[in-house]
């Protein structure tokens, strides 16, 4: 009888949890880039009037620096908001900028490393040429990477890619696309 007794004093006692884990979180980090702009200073006929420029990937792509911040909600519940200043390589004196914020997905969870899937919108600033004209275009990303931990608040994000559209750019659309690599801190 005193052994009944005690398996369902130490059954009840596996109902509880031994620990929880909080759901938010939030990571700050940045990042080096890598970006083939859809742009190589290609302009309709001067004869028209009214040039437009013309997408046209060139041979020449942009570096530049950018943050990131993840905001984790929940295990399928994340955000993710990005800026990235491609400013570095520049042809022609053309170069961009992007804003961008939306979901986050988790893939995959292997060994230490996260798949991620991701989907933002928002903005971007272009600059076409060495006498500054310049632009604000809607944007939409398309991408994931690999988030790898490496100690319990450091992270290394390699790669994440990212394939743009901005559809409504001059009287078209271009598709800029490109690599990060970067490190990024778990605040909390």
């Amino acid at each position: 009888m005193i052994l009944l007794a005690a398996g369902a004093v130490i059954a009840r006692a596996q109902v509880d949890p031994a620990a929880t884990s909080r759901q938010v979180s939030i990571t700050a980090g940045g990042l080096a880039s890598l970006f083939q702009p859809d742009f190589a200073d290609d302009w309709t006929d001067a004869a028209c009037g009214y040039c437009e420029p013309v997408a046209v990937a060139g041979n020449q792509p942009l570096f530049g620096v950018g943050a990131y911040v993840d905001v984790k909600l929940a295990h399928w519940v994340q955000i993710e908001a990005e800026g990235r200043w491609q400013r570095l390589n520049q042809y022609d004196g053309i170069h961009q900028d992007n804003y961008l914020i939306g979901p986050r997905v988790p893939v995959y969870r292997f060994w230490k490393g996260t798949v991620y899937a991701k989907a933002l919108g928002g903005f971007s600033k272009m600059t076409f040429d060495p006498g500054g004209s310049h632009g604000t275009f809607t944007t939409y990303a398309f991408g994931g990477g690999v988030d790898v931990k490496m100690t319990k608040r450091l992270s290394l994000r390699v790669p994440d890619l990212e394939y743009q559209y901005w559809p409504y750019w001059g009287n078209t659309s271009i598709s800029p696309y490109g690599v990060s690599v970067g490190v990024g801190y778990k605040i909390f």
